[in-house]
């Protein structure tokens, strides 16, 4: 799941921290014979737009990776880098971030998120890439801009054999279209292979460790990372963390799980504000629920297009990711049931990719090509039934079979290594869990941080996808205090909700 960042919005005490000292930094990272880094051209907002205007002193640069790791000196492979160089004097070196996904654009991502890390930009370069088979680095494509229409407009109710039908045969044409567009790269896309990414982007930049931050998928990448180069990360910290161990049956749960406690969350704030869906929180359940399986048959006409129930469920997700976009949806709700889909289609094109103009970002496609080939697992349609009517029970809304139907179909085969993970002999890496996240809920924080052996854990106990650009200052000032200071959060650390 991506990452939604957040400005920072509140001041709470920062906890205790203990030291740990910095590497020292090389004397530049901007004249390498690696990366030639020059203006950024086609950085795009996240409606597909390019940005009003484009600040120059960021930089864009490449840097050739070799395709199949098994072949150094075969074909090379083009990652596409963005560059936010230092602000201050005192420079400790550069500062790398993957954002999430799996699939998003850490070129544009970062390229938005710079105002709110002036205080990291102080001393350090920041440095964010598409990894492979994202966007700009060969990402993978599944068929034109009609096509993806077709797949995200996909309903998932009513629970039957038609609906499972409709589904199998969209995931086989997917897959297929995706074979079909990019084949050659689909089985070297894999999180193993982005790691070893990473470390060619911190050689290239002259960094002798590498400090990062990872977010949501990025916590995976970061784990990855510590686990093939214990000895080369510098601080390192995970934000939002996945538990790599996870089987598609026991993600899916988790997550249905974590989606209907941050949608009940929604509903009580809403109809506490008095909102236009329901007078009380079993009416606006019910009315939503309503809405949807109106959906199923009549779809609300936009334009040219439909908000069908699929699309309309997707916007309800994308909107819980953060308490900032509550409002906006309780507005997209209220104007879907009296007819009107246009904001509820925003938000599902918002988490799709789909810009204005019907083109796609790799997101929906990047999404299922690197977690299809970083498991090995390929369920049964048995297995995809039991994981159904199991996250049916949690959540009507947000209940499906998961990835695991379109990974049976994937024509690229998977490995289970990116799913062991262990940094012995790394330095201390931080690990930051929300109590109210709903992609990646906060039993996962303690696995991850068990897992690395060499992690420690910080507790937010509040709402939202991510907490270091969540609003808490608390959060922020104890994450920056590590990244910049070296100092490390005491054991047990919590953030009050911001």
């Amino acid at each position: 799941m991506r990452c939604v960042l957040a400005a920072t919005l509140f001041m709470t005490a920062v906890a205790g921290c203990s030291t740990v000292p910095a590497e020292p930094a090389t004397q530049s990272t901007a004249d390498t014979d690696t990366i030639s880094w020059g203006p950024c051209t086609d950085i795009k907002r996240p409606d597909g737009m390019p940005p009003a205007s484009q600040d120059s002193s960021v930089r864009c640069g490449k840097l050739a990776v070799p395709l199949d790791y098994d072949k150094p000196n075969g074909e090379q492979l083009d990652l596409a880098l963005i560059k936010l160089s230092a602000t201050g004097k005192s420079r400790l070196g550069s500062m790398v971030f993957n954002f999430g996904g799996p699939g998003a654009s850490g070129v544009d991502t970062l390229d938005q998120a710079g105002k709110a890390l002036t205080g990291l930009r102080a001393r350090y370069d920041l440095i964010s890439f598409d990894p492979r088979g994202v966007e700009r680095s060969s990402g993978v494509r599944c068929g034109n801009g009609a096509e993806m229409d077709r797949f995200t407009a996909l309903d998932t109710l009513p629970i039957d054999s038609q609906t499972h039908q409709e589904t199998a045969a969209a995931n086989k044409e997917f897959a297929a279209l995706c074979q079909q567009n990019s084949g050659k790269i689909l089985p070297y896309v894999g999180t193993v292979n982005a790691a070893r990414d990473m470390d060619r982007i911190r050689a290239a930049v002259g960094d002798p460790k590498l400090n990062y931050v990872g977010m949501s998928y990025g916590t995976q990448l970061g784990a990855v990372y510590a686990t093939e180069f214990p000895k080369n990360v510098g601080r390192m910290v995970l934000d939002a963390p996945l538990d790599p161990t996870v089987t598609f049956e026991q993600r899916t749960l988790v997550q249905t799980r974590g989606f209907q406690k941050a949608y009940e969350s929604f509903l009580r704030s809403c109809v506490k504000e008095k909102c236009d869906i329901g007078k009380d929180q079993t009416t606006a359940n019910e009315n939503v629920d309503k809405l949807l399986n109106q959906l199923t048959t009549k779809p609300l006409k936009v334009g040219t297009r439909e908000l069908t129930q699929g699309l309309a469920a997707t916007g309800v997700a994308a909107a819980l990711y953060s308490e900032l976009t509550w409002p906006f949806l309780e507005q997209a709700l209220s104007e879907a049931i009296k007819g009107h889909g246009e904001a509820l289609l925003y938000l599902a094109d918002s988490y799709t990719g789909r810009s204005q103009d019907g083109k796609y970002s790799t997101q929906m496609t990047s999404f299922p090509a690197i977690t299809c080939v970083d498991t090995s697992e390929r369920p049964s349609e048995a297995e995809l039934r039991r994981t159904e009517a199991a996250a049916i029970k949690i959540s009507p809304l947000f209940g499906s079979e998961g990835s695991g139907g379109l990974c049976r179909v994937w024509p690229a085969k998977g490995s289970d290594q990116a799913r062991h993970v262990n940094a012995t002999g790394s330095a201390p890496i931080v690990v930051v869990g929300g109590k109210g996240d709903p992609a990646t809920p906060y039993e996962w924080a303690p696995k991850l941080t068990a897992q690395l052996k060499t992690a420690r854990l910080v507790t937010y106990e509040g709402e939202g996808h991510g907490a270091y650009l969540s609003g808490s200052k608390c959060v922020l000032e104890l994450v920056d205090s590590y990244l910049i200071d070296g100092k490390l959060p005491e054991k047990g650390a919590t953030c009050p909700a911001a």
